[in-house]
């Protein structure tokens, strides 16, 4: 392949309508950082991209700035887009001197991979232009005039349209002089100014993947989000992974049993310095404030930092919410989502100096209430918001939170609640243990992690 640059154009100019959450949807927050900044790593990990142009909404480019001083960066430039796809596009050609090669990608598209670049890449060695597509998995319809069929293409011929679109530069600027000729011009993307208007030149479809979505709509970005969570959690083996634990310090508040327990032997296993806390072997209270600043500083001031913080201390009580003790409800709050928010509070500090980790724990119930343990379902839920959260607000002081949301899981709080169970329907402690350990040597944050049978 020939040694000349290529540069990569993220198009971040559009205003988020359709998602509906009044910022830019380029801005959204999934998984503790916007999903512009998500894409920008996404292409600075190729290192076939020499350098990278954000065409940015104009008037939120200063929501930016943040990224221009970031260490190691291929980011070049971060510049005003137009009122169209096409107005941004040629914006960018206009700020590109020469006939370099040239990626236009959505900025909403977090998901491309090392793989797509190189297809688009090396495509561009014998082509002047590239599309990336997928299959349609759908039957696509033509209608006229009144909704009705008017032509079924046959599928096998169809391909969804993706990003990137690369091109000659100097292939595309000729595709959109021609275009300027025309007083009909109407393009949705680059590809297809080229296809009207340079008939002649031919253009080449790589292999897309269906996780390089478009963040585009509401439930887009829940989807995003599920598939972050995936990424979190990688096929490494378990010793290689937690190699990362050796000597790093970890303070478990609700170690006494169950999930907590086997956190702390795994960790210990693993090398880490284990610091089990619970009512009953500590005293350590987490509803209260003062006894958890204590156990802190004690173990800060004998360890000389804590690196991750973790909190399973949790109550399960089951009855109708009509029928609950006063007394009960208060409980389950103030030990479900009051306590890990106190100790959020005081950990704090001390993870931003190391910048470690602080990691939650939900259950499946936060996705939807049941009935008999409505407050418990409600804590959960609670737990999830409170960790994107508090990822966003730490984020700058490059502390993760995460929370680990475990199918049934065989633990004295569950078979209090709910008897004896059958064999092999429930996850055992350890392998929730793993999953938690696993996050933590990962990189996620705001991330709620599944662990299923």
């Amino acid at each position: 392949m020939a040694t000349e640059k290529t540069i990569m154009v993220l198009l971040a100019g559009g205003i988020g309508a359709r998602v509906g959450m009044g910022i830019p949807k380029q801005l959204l927050k999934i998984a503790g950082k916007p999903i512009v900044e998500h894409t920008l790593e996404a292409c600075e990990a190729s290192p076939l991209i020499d350098e990278i142009i954000i065409m940015m909404n104009a008037d939120t480019i200063s929501e930016l700035d943040y990224l221009r001083d970031r260490t190691g960066t291929k980011l070049t430039a971060i510049l005003p887009g137009g009122g169209t796809r096409n107005e941004t596009t040629q914006l960018a050609l206009a700020a590109i001197e020469g006939d370099p090669r040239v990626l236009f990608h959505d900025a909403v598209r977090p998901f491309i991979d090392a793989r797509i670049i190189e297809d688009c890449v090396r495509a561009l060695d014998e082509f002047d232009a590239v599309d990336t597509a997928i299959p349609s998995a759908d039957t696509i319809i033509q209608v006229d005039e009144d909704d009705c069929i008017a032509a079924i293409p046959r599928r096998a011929e169809l391909r969804r349209g993706q990003t990137p679109q690369a091109f000659r530069a100097e292939v595309l600027r000729r595709a959109y002089a021609a275009a300027a000729d025309d007083p009909d011009f109407s393009a949705t993307d680059d590809c297809g100014v080229v296809f009207t208007y340079l008939p002649e030149v031919r253009i080449k479809v790589v292999d897309g993947t269906p996780e390089n979505m478009k963040v585009t709509d509401p439930i887009d970005v829940h989807i995003a989000d599920k598939i972050f969570q995936l990424q979190t959690t990688p096929a490494v083996a378990l010793e290689d992974q937690l190699s990362a634990m050796r000597d790093r310090v970890v303070v478990v508040f609700g170690a006494s049993y169950g999930i907590g327990e086997s956190i702390v032997e795994l960790g210990r296993a693993a090398g880490a310095r284990m610091h089990g806390l619970s009512r009953s072997e500590t005293g350590t209270d987490v509803t209260d404030r003062e006894t958890v600043r204590r156990a802190l500083d004690e173990i800060y001031a004998e360890e000389g930092r804590i690196d991750h913080i973790v909190v399973t201390a949790g109550v399960l009580r089951i009855s109708d919410l009509v029928e609950a003790a006063s007394d009960e409800i208060l409980q389950t709050v103030n030990t479900n989502l009051v306590a890990p928010a106190l100790i959020a509070k005081e950990g704090f500090e001390k993870l931003s100096e190391s910048h470690g980790s602080l990691t939650f724990f939900t259950s499946s119930s936060y996705t939807r209430g049941r009935a008999g343990y409505s407050m418990y379902s409600a804590t959960k839920a609670g737990i999830v918001n409170l960790t994107q959260a508090l990822a966003e607000e730490w984020a700058p002081g490059g502390v993760r939170v995460n929370a680990i949301n475990p199918q049934r899981t065989a633990t004295p709080m569950r078979t209090q609640a709910f008897g004896q169970e059958p064999e092999g329907s429930l996850l055992s402690a350890d392998a929730v243990a793993e999953a938690t350990l696993r996050t933590i040597c990962s990189t996620a944050t705001g991330q709620t992690i599944n662990v299923r049978l």
